[in-house]
């Protein structure tokens, strides 16, 4: 029986579609498809499966069900029409995608952005890299059977998405950052819900902690599984909680300063590990970092203009020239790339995802794995597929 999908899959795939569905005794082999529509996929993500009874011979991820052309989109939009295409990019860290496009216009434009904006912006964006990786814990525990700790991790989360929608609007898919500072002042209201929060969401940590991180069964499915060696992580430019679970401490706040980080006392959590539990472990230690930074931000909000005097409307035109602004996503490094020729749309956008590097890595990384455990790993790299499409 031939498999479906044909013309799509010999362009992309090649050789695994040449294989067919046999039950001669020398083949022991079959080829599975994970989707597109599948829950371990986290989206539409397809992943073409070689196996051997329970164990992965060869896995293929077969990207393109949700391009959406966002960089194309760019050449034909005006730079400040283009921002709400960043909260689609990574609906689950949409801000931090926010922030890189809006870095890159203002670095091509000279513009300085008020330091009580630099404030709001970095307290917004911590409160939606916790929210990110709140989501990922809960989900990455559905891959693995476990229902309960979506449920607790969705309880804190809609605390965070309570919060953003005062001064963003929305809860998901924020377009909140303008060319010199934000759309919006924070108020009293939200200063006191985050100062609020802090100490609550510190105090649930010791009962995710003994929930989950010291639960035996989770351990035993995690801790040696998925070892990626960090010269894996160079090798295919993975980034993130990715690459600091291989035990680098790279971060973008740090290692490329932006913004207000380079004044703020926090640590790079990392992992020696490099399995899938050393990536728990990081992004776990990573929301208590973040909680360090919002605290931080809060006590030194200066007051002043939220946005600069004459920013920059619809109808504006950025300089001819190039740029380039990364900022740290909550899956690795995200990078906008502008060129302009001097009209008001840009000329190119190239825009650098994570997650695609992140998933690059895993056709070598699950060879030879269970397929229980496949699902493990993927679920590690905390993928959003529409990030990887673009």
């Amino acid at each position: 029986m031939a498999l479906s999908g044909q013309n799509l899959s010999q362009s992309v795939a090649g050789d695994f579609y040449t294989q067919r569905w046999e039950t001669g005794p020398d083949d022991r082999t079959m080829i599975l498809n994970m989707g597109p529509q599948h829950p371990s996929t986290h989206g539409v993500l397809r992943i073409i499966i070689e196996i051997d009874g329970e164990y992965v011979l060869k896995a293929e991820p077969v990207l393109g069900y949700l391009h959406r052309m966002h960089e194309k989109m760019a050449e034909v939009r005006t730079y400040i029409q283009y921002i709400p295409n960043m909260g689609r990019v990574d609906y689950v860290h949409a801000l931090a995608w926010n922030w890189a496009y809006m870095g890159a216009v203002e670095r091509l434009a000279g513009i300085e952005v008020p330091e009580r904006a630099e404030h709001i912006r970095v307290i917004t964006t911590e409160l939606n890299r916790i929210a990110s990786h709140l989501l990922w814990w809960g989900a990455f525990l559905i891959d693995l059977g476990a229902f309960t700790p979506i449920l607790y991790a969705f309880d804190d989360r809609e605390k965070i998405l309570d919060l953003l929608q005062i001064p963003t609007g929305s809860r998901l898919t924020y377009s909140y950052f303008r060319p010199g500072g934000v759309a919006a002042d924070i108020d009293k209201e939200f200063i006191e819900g985050v100062k609020g929060l802090v100490p609550y969401m510190r105090s649930r940590m010791p009962m995710y902690r003994d929930l989950v991180t010291d639960n035996i069964i989770v351990k035993e499915r995690l801790e040696g599984v998925g070892v990626i060696p960090l010269e894996t992580c160079r090798l295919y430019g993975a980034t993130g909680p990715v690459v600091r679970g291989s035990g680098l401490a790279y971060d973008v706040r740090r290692a490329e300063p932006y913004s207000i980080y380079d004044r703020l006392k926090f640590d790079i959590p990392t992992d020696q590990g490099c399995d899938c539990m050393g990536r728990y472990l990081v992004r776990m230690a990573e929301i208590d970092q973040s909680l360090r930074i919002i605290e931080q931000a809060v006590d030194e909000l200066p007051e002043g203009p939220y946005l600069v005097k004459g920013a920059p409307k619809v109808r504006w035109k950025a300089p001819a020239g190039e740029t380039y602004f990364a900022v740290e996503g909550a899956r690795g490094k995200i990078g906008v790339h502008l060129i302009s020729d001097g009209s008001n749309k840009p000329y190119r956008c190239k825009l650098r995802s994570p997650g695609f590097s992140n998933l690059s890595l895993f056709s070598e990384v699950a060879q030879g794995v269970l397929l229980a455990d496949a699902v493990a790993i993927l679920a590690s790299l905390d993928l959003i597929i529409p990030e990887l499409d673009r």
